[in-house]
């Protein structure tokens, strides 16, 4: 799986977010991710090995 996502892609993490969905959008890139929930819009910051194990595939 490549890792070509960009600032604003849609993607889909491994495991769902309490509110029920596990789309997100990538709202930062750097030497940690930023992602916000579509659903709910929490946003989530993690590393980016951390964001690469648990995302699951790239959408938009």
């Amino acid at each position: 799986m490549s890792k070509d996502y960009l600032l604003g892609s849609i993607v889909e993490m491994k495991k769902g977010h309490p509110c029920g969905t596990n789309e997100w959008e990538v709202v930062r890139i750097g030497l940690d991710i930023k992602i916000k929930c579509l659903n709910c819009a929490r946003i989530i910051m993690m590393s980016r090995l951390e964001f690469n194990k648990k995302l699951k595939r790239i959408i938009k």
